[in-house]
């Protein structure tokens, strides 16, 4: 029998000042409160230094984006060094070429930068203009291997799509965060309920590949958008051990145990059974392209008015 393995994990969930220096003050002091509650691994929200420009199409980015090291990053590896854990920062990075990627860099406890993630699926939707400020990442999945857990980090519009959440478990890891910013558009009403379904797929991806999930969000009011908060932690059965406020900044301090992995996936085969040699389509370019008929869908044309309120 496998021995019982379990790791301590810390989502930051935070309202984002306008500041990078108020920003990373806040953000300092909420990872702070987390190590004190014996967290191992800490996660910060999506493009936790910034606001969240990409809600407009006409956002000068150039001020928020920077290189890999600079200020913020230089701060986040002197802090895990001071505090001995890991930390998974996610930043606006600008390349030397000039390009710009949604990416989470990750230090362990000496303050070595184990590497990082470039966020693979880019939305480009009413509110989350991405594809006009990052490009599509073709570095692959990573996975980060600490005394700990090993984990993985995909980063929010990434939550929605099955076939990453599986190839990072496949890769070995225990853990995925989901370090994230998404909300509700002030005046749009929304047709279904966009909050349960966010949190229903991603129980799912943990029960389908029998692997803890940890996902952190925004809070707090910026432009148009709500952010939703509700930060929350599942285990590899989808079961939710923790979920954070609705508003508040918040630290969610959660053991893990990562035996309960193989107990799931030993018992309910989800990857031993599965069948690759009919996964062909999934390969395919099918259905990829941008459809001509979006810009009349009603609820597509609703969100463009409600942002552009005032």
């Amino acid at each position: 029998m496998e021995k019982q393995r379990t790791v301590t994990i810390g989502l930051v969930q935070m309202n984002v000042p306008r500041s990078k220096d108020a920003a990373l003050q806040r953000a300092e002091m909420l990872i702070r409160r987390a190590a004190k509650k014996d967290a191992e691994i800490i996660c910060l929200p999506e493009l936790f230094a910034t606001p969240y420009f990409p809600q407009s199409p006409e956002t000068n980015a150039k001020k928020y984006c920077e290189p890999i090291p600079d200020k913020t990053t230089i701060v986040m590896s002197a802090l895990a060094r001071k505090l001995k854990v890991t930390i998974i920062a996610p930043i606006c990075e600008k390349t030397k070429s000039g390009a710009c990627f949604n990416t989470a860099v990750v230090f362990n406890g000496n303050g070595k930068m184990l590497g990082m993630y470039r966020k693979h699926h880019i939305p480009y939707d009413p509110g989350f203009y991405e594809k006009k400020y990052f490009k599509a990442s073709d570095d692959g999945y990573r996975i980060f291997k600490t005394r700990h857990a090993t984990f993985a980090v995909l980063i929010c519009y990434d939550q929605w799509f099955p076939e990453a959440a599986r190839m990072v478990r496949l890769k070995g890891a225990e853990i995925i965060f989901y370090p994230t910013a998404i909300g509700t558009i002030i005046g749009y009403r929304e047709r279904g309920d966009w909050h349960n379904a966010w949190e229903t797929i991603q129980r799912a991806h943990a029960i389908a590949n029998s692997v803890a999930i940890a996902t952190v969000n925004r809070v707090g009011k910026e432009g148009r958008m709500r952010f939703w908060g509700q930060s929350f932690v599942t285990d590899a059965w989808g079961k939710v051990l923790r979920v954070a406020s609705k508003n508040n900044d918040e630290v969610v301090v959660q053991k893990i145990d990562l035996t309960y992995n193989t107990f799931v996936g030993e018992g309910w085969g989800f990857l031993r059974n599965r069948r690759p040699d009919t996964y062909g389509a999934l390969l395919s370019k099918k259905l990829t392209r941008r459809s001509k008929k979006l810009a009349g869908v009603p609820h597509y044309k609703n969100e463009i008015r409600a942002l552009a309120s005032r």
